[in-house]
């Protein structure tokens, strides 16, 4: 919504300070995020937001269809699959699991066909699109863990750290000082911390 001019505001409701039956539910019919309010309207999980957002504004999807069949499959993919892949830390990973480096294979092939069969520099042709926005926080993961990537996808993924929201929503991310330990044990367990560039924890 950022990256296509769509105006929102947003509402933050830290993991941290919160239960999820309790406060997340008072807005989402899930308990989860996110979920976006439009007037009397409630549209909950990031696929259904996106659908609901392109009747309004065609730019969230390719305007060539063949790319447009190609991005919905790949973000149809994403939103169920690549689970291990699912900041300011820099971490180190002690030992890929075999499930790790599946996931990776496959971003890097599935990153590598958007890019070369639509042209780039996004993933499916000249402009970014919902395609990108799924797989942006992925960016962010290639960043924290150092994960190895191939040179053309790297780049792809550098490009999206490079875009204004992106750079937001990381000085936003550095800025908190809410921490959720279950998510903080969930980061020591996956390696050697080389780096923690957040503001000091509450």
């Amino acid at each position: 919504m950022r990256e296509l001019g769509i105006p929102f505001v947003e509402k933050l409701v830290p993991f941290a300070q919160t239960d999820e039956t309790n406060a997340f539910h008072s807005f989402s019919p899930t308990g989860k995020v996110p979920c976006l309010i439009d007037g009397e309207t409630v549209v909950w999980d990031s696929l259904a937001i996106t659908e609901y957002l392109a009747e309004r504004t065609p730019a969230v999807w390719p305007a060539d269809a063949l790319a447009r069949t190609w991005a919905r499959c790949a973000v149809a993919e994403m939103h169920s699959g690549f689970q291990v892949l699912r900041c300011g830390l820099r971490i180190q990973i002690a030992s890929p699991s075999p499930a790790l480096e599946k996931d990776l294979a496959r971003l890097n092939d599935l990153w590598h066909e958007g890019l070369t069969r639509f042209g780039g520099p996004y993933l499916a042709g000249p402009a970014f699109t919902a395609v990108d926005a799924f797989f942006a926080p992925v960016a962010f993961r290639v960043q924290t863990y150092g994960l190895e990537m191939t040179p053309a996808c790297r780049t792809y993924a550098d490009r999206l750290l490079a875009l204004p929201a992106m750079r937001d929503w990381y000085a936003a991310a550095l800025s908190e000082t809410w921490r959720d330990e279950e998510h903080e044990q969930m980061a020591r367990n996956a390696g050697t911390w080389l780096d923690d560039y957040r503001k000091v924890g509450l």
